[in-house]
């Protein structure tokens, strides 16, 4: 997993899923219309097991990708990406296949998976080592493999945004099975990658207290200033105040122990 940052913009959700409806419409109609609604259900409810189980998001966005390659018919490899304000982007793969492809369009700042994620619109191409859109990738789309891809974008609480990625070995292979399949997954994934996050800021929540009041009871300081001492901590150290919190309450034990 990479981190780099990045500015993205929104937009309403409603208008995505409109233009994710026209995206699905004008593909080839001679394509399997769409999973059997028993089938979906089936894969949403182990998505959500899958994702409530994770420990942060970063593992979450790893067995988000991890399924949506064995859930997606067709598709080669997966990458999820998300970025929230003022924090480093985020990536996760489903593996080594075709991986330096996916490299290439975050080192040269552009790709379907950035367009979706900047544009807030779902972003495809049936023949990509031929997109006139991407020319950078091409060749290494040819060495690595790919010929189609569909990227759709995440968004998470309106706190963080980015994009599920799916690269697919044929060309013409983003039939409507494999969008709208994928189109649930993402719709279902913003929900509990939401939920996900919430839990991580209650429990760093929890923990900072924690260390604020271990700060108190050594420095006989105010919960202001406990946490100005927590805060520049963390900034001197170039850690998250979770990170700090927790190495403060450790040693605060081991310093108690006879």
């Amino acid at each position: 997993m990479t981190r780099r940052s990045a500015t993205m913009a929104g937009a309403p959700a409603q208008g995505r899923l409109r233009t994710r409806a026209l995206s699905a419409a004008a593909l080839p109609q001679s394509a399997p219309v769409g999973p059997h609604p028993v089938e979906l259900a089936g894969l949403l409810q182990e998505l959500s097991v899958r994702l409530l189980d994770a420990e942060d998001v970063p593992q979450a966005l790893e067995r988000l990708a991890d399924f949506a390659v064995e859930a997606v018919p067709g598709v080669l490899r997966c990458s999820a990406a998300l970025i929230g304000d003022g924090t480093p982007l985020t990536r996760a793969t489903s593996g080594p296949s075709a991986q330096a492809l996916d490299d290439l369009q975050y080192a040269v700042g552009d790709g379907p998976g950035l367009d979706a994620t900047r544009t807030r619109t779902l972003v495809t191409a049936q023949d990509l080592p031929a997109d006139p859109r991407w020319p950078q990738l091409a060749d290494c789309a040819r060495a690595e493999g790919v010929h189609a891809v569909v990227a759709l974008p995440l968004d998470v609480q309106r706190t963080s945004v980015g994009a599920l990625s799916l690269f697919v070995a044929h060309p013409h292979g983003v039939h409507p099975e494999l969008l709208l399949t994928a189109m649930a997954i993402v719709g279902q994934a913003e929900v509990l990658i939401g939920e996900v996050q919430r839990r991580g800021a209650l429990r760093e929540g929890a923990t900072v207290d924690r260390a604020v009041g271990v700060i108190i009871a050594q420095r006989g300081c105010s919960v202001r200033e406990a946490n100005e001492v927590l805060q520049d901590t963390a900034r001197r150290l170039g850690l998250d105040r979770r990170t700090v919190a927790e190495r403060l309450i450790a040693a605060a034990a081991r310093n108690a122990q006879p």
